[in-house]
């Protein structure tokens, strides 16, 4: 019997390969999107809010 690390990635159904990349790009904006606002917060904590 195989393990899964050992099929190579070509030969996983195209449906589970599209979902790791939805789920690692969507992951990424999420991460992205929060660091943006973390910032935003602590510049206006510091006054530096845009008019």
């Amino acid at each position: 019997m195989t393990r899964r690390a050992d099929v190579p990635a070509a030969k996983r159904p195209l449906l589970q390969r599209l979902g790791w990349l939805v789920l690692i790009w969507s992951a990424s904006v999420l991460t992205l999107a929060a660091v943006a606002w973390l910032l935003r917060q602590f510049m206006r904590a510091a006054g530096l809010s845009a008019p």
